[in-house]
């Protein structure tokens, strides 16, 4: 074991990333794994660096003290080496006031920018990268990217480096009018090139242990083991009853064998081979995800959309050979009892397997050291097997694919049960809106690699069932619902909820969209109207469009998605309404993780946005 040289709490001197100049910084912790340290700068910034980037402050005294002892001549013989050929001849004087003008202008603090400027300069090339659950996570407002002027009042180390690589510039200036305008320009773009170097060069830190528990730590989750699949079925039983008000007591148990059935088991693992079939065909584009904690980035394809398209036409030929999906509506709690003990299956192999993990690769939320938090919340961040991302395939195949199956199971239910040659009104809208949003999800596939569940979450029991047996039985509640409990409504009322939902949507496709945009390329001449707060990440905030209304627009429009599809059940029962109850908590729950993410990651940045968007999902409520 290496002898670690500074203490926490120390204050020395840390290198900034891709720069030779040093800036006084505090020791927060040390890794024993990688050997790096965790060390803060002023303006909040936490980076880790390795013991040959960190100087003690008595040495840097010393070199001060040395440097100031040399001779006159030899300054001036630096100084004269590091002259521009653009730059003025020494006895060429400038005016008092020129002076005073440019000291001025270099104090003013730019706190935001407008991304006009950006698109008239053709030599840059801002880093790509590839773009919450797909409503989730954080999907705060940053970006990948450095084509955001840099606050030189949060960022004075990059704004030093720029200062450094314009005296080096051999840019002639001909007109003292135009330096403000060259002095700006060159800082953004020689900002730019230091902080993209720093980037590429990735600093290498290996996953801490997990010091912040959520969901209640060891006991809450514990608890949500159970908790979860008690939740699902008394939903389902609710929803069998006649009056199924959730007032009454709840219904008893049926028996246990009646609630499993080995051919029921076997459709469900047919169902999820068949889809893993599809995720390994050699269709649809390959992109890379985000940047793991070792630089490396993993690929993904994406098929999403034409695995979708495939089983509808599975779908559509077992309906043609008279095969009666309403199986699905006559089977559904034994559906629910296989699915669950499937991902029970599944995430007790996946936590087995992560103990043989590398460091690296585990989750930076489920490193807590806990068996039960761990196996929860997941322990490994991407299990693969082979180029099997197991992770993403369960995000949006089986469970969201499968949300679109059941539903088409009870409007045929409906028809048979209360022998309709149309489904109702209601189920029509319920499967039209629902379809929708999962249409839209697996077009806009490739923004699922920035949601925290891909980049942040380990794959755990919380994301198994959630994908597995949450998303397809709870999500599908509202049509499971009708077919037991008709509800008419007229068009007028079905033309309002058509338009409100086509509000929800458009909150929710325009500003993921305006997000994802922005980070792929910033300097699109069509994103020039968008501002930004610039944070010391090298990544921007914004603070305009849907970004600069409330912090989490998709959020608002997922919540208003939802209340549309729970109103053409009507008003006789509150269960169909638990889904919308369920989706504010879950929502308001990720807005406070990310606030919490955010507040760490960008700090005085972070709460300069609060400032200026005061409002998290509800404008002038929440």
């Amino acid at each position: 074991m290496p002898h670690r040289r500074f203490a926490d709490g120390e204050v020395v001197m840390g290198r900034w990333p891709g720069s030779v100049l040093y800036y006084e910084v505090q020791v927060t912790s040390y890794d024993d794994v990688s050997h790096l340290y965790t060390v803060k700068y002023k303006d909040g910034t936490e980076l880790a660096l390795k013991e040959s980037d960190i100087r003690s402050q008595s040495a840097f005294r010393h070199r001060k003290s040395q440097s100031s002892s040399s001779s006159p001549s030899r300054r001036s013989s630096s100084r004269s080496r590091s002259r521009s050929p653009g730059r003025p001849a020494k006895g060429r004087r400038r005016s008092s006031s020129q002076s005073r003008e440019q000291k001025d202008d270099k104090k003013k603090p730019i706190s935001e920018t407008s991304l006009a400027p950006l698109a008239l300069v053709g030599w840059l090339k801002p880093s790509e990268n590839n773009t919450r659950r797909y409503n989730g996570e954080p999907d705060s407002t940053e970006r990948n990217d450095t084509s955001c002027v840099i606050s030189e009042q949060k960022l004075k180390p990059d704004l030093e480096i720029a200062r450094v690589l314009e005296q080096y510039s051999l840019r002639p200036r001909k007109e003292e009018k135009k330096k403000e305008e060259i002095y700006s320009e060159k800082k953004i773009f020689e900002t730019q090139k230091v902080v993209e170097k720093a980037s590429l060069k990735t600093i290498e830190k290996a996953p801490s242990k997990t010091k912040e528990l959520e969901f209640g730590g060891r006991i809450g989750t514990f608890t949500l083991i159970f908790f979860l699949p008690a939740t699902v079925l008394y939903l389902l039983l609710m929803c069998k009853q006649d009056d199924p008000s959730l007032m009454n007591f709840p219904p008893p148990l049926p028996a246990l064998e009646s609630l499993w059935e080995a051919r029921v088991f076997g459709v469900f693992l047919l169902w999820f081979f068949l889809q893993a079939l599809f995720y390994l065909l050699p269709i649809g584009k390959v992109v890379e995800g985000l940047p793991l904690s070792n630089g490396r980035k993993l690929q993904y394809r994406i098929n999403g959309f034409y695995a979708f398209v495939l089983t509808a036409a599975v779908i559509g030929t077992l309906l043609y050979f008279q095969f009666e999906l309403h199986y699905l509506y006559d089977h559904f709690l034994q559906f629910a009892v296989s699915a669950a003990a499937f991902s029970m299956v599944l995430s007790i192999y996946l936590y087995i397997r992560s103990l043989k993990a590398p460091e690296e690769e585990l989750a930076p939320g489920g490193n807590s050291g806990y068996f039960v938090y761990d196996f929860f919340t997941g322990h490994e961040l991407n299990p693969r097997i082979g180029s099997f991302d197991l992770k993403y395939f369960c995000e949006l195949r089986p469970g969201l694919i499968g949300w679109v199956v059941i539903n088409l199971a009870m409007l045929l239910a409906e028809m048979k049960i209360h022998n309709q040659s149309m489904p109702s009104l209601s189920m029509i809208l319920v499967n039209s809106f629902q379809l929708l949003y999962v249409v839209d999800a697996l077009w806009n596939e490739e923004a699922v690699l920035t949601t925290m569940d891909i980049t942040h979450d380990g794959f755990g029991f919380m994301l198994a069932f959630g994908d597995l047996v949450w998303v397809p039985f709870v999500y599908s509640l509202q049509a499971f619902y009708l077919v037991g409990h008709p509800t008419s409504i007229s068009w007028p009322v079905a033309a309002a909820i058509t338009i409100l939902n086509s509000i929800g949507y458009y909150i929710f496709r325009s500003a993921n969209s305006q997000k994802n945009s922005f980070r792929r390329n910033p300097a699109d001449p069509k994103l020039a109207y968008l501002k930004c707060i610039p944070t010391a990440t090298g990544k921007g905030l914004l603070v305009t469009g849907w970004w600069g209304f409330v912090r989490h627009p998709n959020y608002l429009g997922d919540i208003i998605m939802a209340l549309a599809w729970s109103l053409p059940c009507g008003f006789n029962h509150i269960l169909p309404y638990f889904y919308v109850i369920y989706f504010i908590c879950l929502l308001v729950h990720r807005e406070a993780r990310d606030e919490h993410h955010c507040k760490q990651k960008y700090g005085l940045a972070w709460e300069k946005y609060c400032q200026r968007v005061p409002y998290r999902i509800f404008p002038y409520i929440y």
